[in-house]
């Protein structure tokens, strides 16, 4: 199962206008400077013309971003994918898959960590995993993701449908072993 993480879709989201300007503005002020020129290309239409390729190129990084940018569960643990860089999480280094709103993770002052175009994000479910293992393991994996996506033992992921993907994290869990099962579900204590 592959999801993709929505702070790229909102950057697409948001930044797609400004390719589809850059290109036709450029087209369109270049094309009226060769006509007035009678076809002799000057300084200003070079100029002009060079606002195509750049709106193409912003167009091209945005979207490899948003390829690059997902959650895929795997056989061998939680692979989370950004632009640079991608890492996979073992299960035996995962504690718990849950779903709760995307604020819970700026919360105790971090709010200054959420850029322009998460904050829409910031109401919708996220799918929050909590890491265990040594200070060293879950510190590389903090370093790996940045400090948006992870603080502490905990990793949020904005996706669209969280509840299926921490369905299918969850399942993927070593047995749990020693933690509140609640209710009926526990294990009864031996006389």
């Amino acid at each position: 199962m592959r999801q993709p993480i929505l702070y790229a879709e909102e950057m697409w989201r948001k930044q797609r206008l400004w390719v589809l300007f850059l290109v036709l503005v450029g087209t369109g002020a270049s094309t009226l400077l060769l006509l007035q020129h009678k076809l002799a290309p000057t300084l200003n239409s070079y100029i002009w013309i060079a606002y195509i390729p750049c709106g193409l190129l912003l167009g091209a990084a945005l979207l490899y971003y948003r390829y690059r940018s997902y959650a895929q569960i795997q056989d061998g643990g939680l692979k989370i994918s950004n632009l640079f860089s991608s890492i996979v999480i073992g299960y035996d280094l995962i504690r718990a898959a849950r779903v709760q709103p995307l604020n819970q993770h700026f919360l105790e002052g971090r709010r200054k960590l959420v850029r322009p175009m998460g904050r829409r994000l910031l109401d919708k479910p996220a799918l929050f995993v909590r890491l265990r293992g040594d200070d060293s393991q879950v510190a590389a994996i903090r370093k790996r993701l940045g400090r948006q996506l992870a603080f502490e033992d905990v990793v949020a992921l904005p996706v669209p449908d969280p509840d299926a993907l921490s369905w299918e994290l969850t399942s993927r869990l070593p047995e749990k072993t020693g933690v509140n099962m609640g209710g009926a579900r526990r294990r009864k204590r031996g006389r």
